[in-house]
């Protein structure tokens, strides 16, 4: 259904694809996320980040993976384009490669009245995890984690 792979963030299409999730935060939450991000950090060992075509090669989504420590990588920048499908898809890789990498865990933030993100994680088995890092006292933020190997 669709075809997931790599690609460097600076690529053309991935700025289209983070473009779009940037306006579609920025309407939902009031901030576009882009300062959370950091290509170099998905770049390094034990990090990617992945593109969604659907068979006829249009661009259906984007997501990345980057390392918080030996165990648990962090999912950053995940977007499907509406009514595309590619959300569950797109995880599923993006799991599939934590695994690959060696990570048991993946986190990751979105915010609290994200609540479709939200729920979309919790479908797929993303349960509360305390606040970390740089979401620590952000009553705005919500931490999810799953167990992946």
């Amino acid at each position: 259904m669709f075809a997931i792979g790599p690609l460097d963030p600076d690529h053309a299409d991935a700025h289209v694809l983070l473009a779009e999730l940037g306006r579609a935060l920025a309407h939902i939450t009031g901030s576009d996320g882009a300062a959370s991000f950091d290509a170099a950090d998905v770049r390094g060992e034990r990090a990617c980040f992945l593109v969604a075509r659907g068979f006829d090669g249009n661009l259906a989504g984007c997501g990345a993976l980057r390392p918080l420590d030996s165990a648990t990588a962090e999912l950053k920048r995940m977007y499907a384009r509406p009514g595309s499908g590619a959300g569950t898809h797109l995880l599923a890789a993006l799991e599939a490669q934590a695994v690959g990498f060696g990570y048991t865990q993946v986190w990751l933030e979105t915010r609290r009245v994200n609540r479709r993100a939200v729920a979309f994680y919790e479908r797929h088995g993303y349960r509360p995890i305390a606040s970390y890092g740089k979401y620590m006292d952000r009553p705005e933020a919500v931490c999810l984690g799953k167990e992946v190997g």
